[in-house]
């Protein structure tokens, strides 16, 4: 293989290198857009307004249950009951009595955004960002709770989880016009993201009650911003189930349009997904229940579960219970509350390697207590790791500089016959056995890493406004004043100063842009990121001087010898 294929091979790396840095940087834009994002930007006393907002905007899946036409309200009509508010240690809960649902919730441990004291507002009821979670019985005797008609009397208005407490039971009671008596009980508990519900079904009636318990998140279609990123590629926004069949399975938005899920499942999830958190309705384990999706004419998509037949005879009490899941997606928060619900953090196709990178960070971020630190010492790891690998690379690129005046001799002797250069040249590597594309190794293992990277800082929560040092307050966000991509940039070129220079002039001069081109590229990537790239080409080039050093250092004490040996036998 000639100078200048090989010269070529490693300029296509860096082709390739900065195409999949493009698409990273566009999937990047497209989840921390300049401008605010939808729903972040609406304040407690907005959530609270539009809370007094009609919410009847159930999501049938099944023809018996569609609402009459007199059933609708218009929106915007302010309804005269009070709303329920509820403070734990992790979340502040709005729910409306009229149907029992929660239409907002806010998260205490997470800002707006960086500095902010406002709380990210996970759930709402703002007409243009709308996110409710609903939960009712369908079924002929229950038709007034699947239209949401049902007003729940509760027993106080305002809840809050007091120092000494671990637990709060907020109670709601509902009687139909039948006298089958519902009294619904929402469960939170100190440190939960998990609310569990819990209905008791007391049956006062001469008549047997049949229904059946649904669960759904309902939600408009507003994700973080209107950019579409590069090919389509952003991190998931939309709702997604889990089965026996398949542990995770996306059903995103336009989906439900064309063709709606309607599934029976055993146990399972039904989620909805957005950047850094997530919102879940787990039915019993034990319970087979019928999936479904729907998308109604005022562009609202839901995603939930219809349980099985529930039968209640007069005079009769039956509990009925599900598990609702609204918070940030961490995998062991998640892991707890249901199988597979944790894979609801996606990193992509590389997911094995982003789930050890992330695994390895969290365990020295228990040690360190810093993230930034915990990506130093991360790249540290995988520097020694691929040790071995990396030095192989660097000894041929190390030997290819030292070969590089014969070769240049060999252009010169047969600068008009291509073919007897070409074997010329490779019978040089064979006899000083080089490996041409040995140099290329050190390139081709970061790629891998360096998506994979990408994933864990663009998906794990726990690195959002994670702070490192001095300038750098949130490792998810761009370096404020792009000191990291610029350290980033020289050491790229100094590294470039340590490899043989292309052959051919115009490709020296491309290889030469390549740190000015990847320092503009990479201005506004995570500095989580710009830290790793930062550092692992710091250590890689420390690697390479070493191991050129230790070359040179044998290559004088190997003339010395001979040297001496010639004296000696004179």
């Amino acid at each position: 293989m000639s100078g200048k294929i090989i010269d070529a091979f490693r300029i296509a790396i860096y082709v390739v290198l900065i195409g999949l840095i493009v698409v990273l940087f566009q999937m990047w834009d497209h989840e921390h857009p300049s401008s605010v994002v939808p729903g972040s930007d609406v304040t407690a006393t907005k959530v609270a307004a539009d809370t007094q907002s009609n919410n009847n905007t159930l999501a049938p899946p099944f023809s018996y249950a569609k609402p009459s036409a007199t059933a609708a309200k218009p929106a915007g009509e302010i309804t005269q009951h009070a709303f329920i508010e509820v403070t734990t240690d992790l979340m502040h809960v709005t729910i409306d009595p009229k149907g029992g649902n929660i239409v907002g919730l806010e998260l205490l441990k997470y800002a707006t955004r960086l500095h902010a004291k406002t709380p990210f507002i996970l759930m709402n009821n703002h007409a243009a960002t709308r996110y409710i979670a609903q939960s009712g019985f369908y079924g002929k005797d229950a038709p007034d709770t699947a239209q949401s008609e049902a007003l729940y009397t509760p027993e106080q208005t305002l809840y809050h989880l007091q120092p000494n407490q671990n637990k709060l039971e907020v109670r709601m009671h509902w009687r139909n016009a039948n006298g089958v008596r519902f009294t619904k009980t929402f469960v939170f508990e100190r440190d939960h993201y998990v609310v569990n519900v819990d209905y008791a079904i007391d049956n006062q009636s001469p008549n047997t009650f049949n229904g059946n318990l649904y669960l759904q998140l309902l939600r408009k279609n507003t994700p973080p911003t209107s950019k579409k990123g590069l090919m389509g590629f952003a991190t998931y926004f939309g709702a997604a189930i889990s089965s026996p069949e398949k542990a995770y399975e996306k059903i995103k938005f336009n989906d439900m349009e064309k063709t709606p899920l309607d599934r029976t499942i055993q146990g399972g999830w039904a989620a909805m997904v957005q950047h850094y958190f997530v919102g879940a309705w787990v039915p019993a384990a034990n319970t087979s229940s019928r999936y479904f999706s729907h998308v109604t004419p005022e562009g609202m998509y839901s995603i939930g579960a219809f349980g099985p037949d529930i039968s209640v005879a007069a005079g009769q009490t039956v509990q009925v219970a599900a598990k609702f899941y609204a918070g940030p997606a961490t995998a062991d928060r998640l892991e707890a509350v249901a199988p597979h619900l944790q894979l609801t953090i996606d990193y992509g196709w590389l997911w094995f390697i982003s789930g050890i990178i992330f695994w390895l960070m969290q365990k020295i971020y228990t040690v360190v207590g810093n993230w930034g630190w915990s990506i130093v010492l991360v790249t540290l790891l995988i520097k020694l790791v691929f040790y071995h690998l990396s030095a192989k690379g660097y000894r041929s690129m190390a030997m290819l500089k030292k070969l590089q005046p014969r070769i240049n001799a060999l252009r010169e002797q047969y600068s008009d016959d291509k073919q007897k250069l070409t074997q010329a040249t490779m019978e040089l590597y064979r006899k000083e056995k080089v490996n041409p594309m040995g140099g290329c190794l050190p390139i081709l293992v970061q790629i891998p890493v360096f998506i994979a990277l990408y994933w864990v800082l663009v998906e794990s929560v726990q690195l959002r406004q994670a702070p490192f040092i001095f300038w750098i307050q949130d490792l998810s966000a761009a370096d404020p004043y792009y000191i990291l991509p610029v350290l980033m940039g020289i050491s790229m070129f100094l590294q470039q100063r340590m490899n043989p220079p292309p052959a051919d002039p115009t490709q020296a001069k491309l290889m030469m842009l390549m740190p000015v081109v990847f320092t503009f590229m990479f201005a506004r990537f995570p500095a989580g990121l710009m830290l790793y790239w930062v550092v692992n080409n710091t250590l890689s080039a420390a690697q390479q001087w070493f191991i050129m050093h230790h070359i040179e250092k044998a290559e004088r004490k190997e003339s010395l010898r001979v040297i001496k040996g010639g004296k000696t036998s004179i």
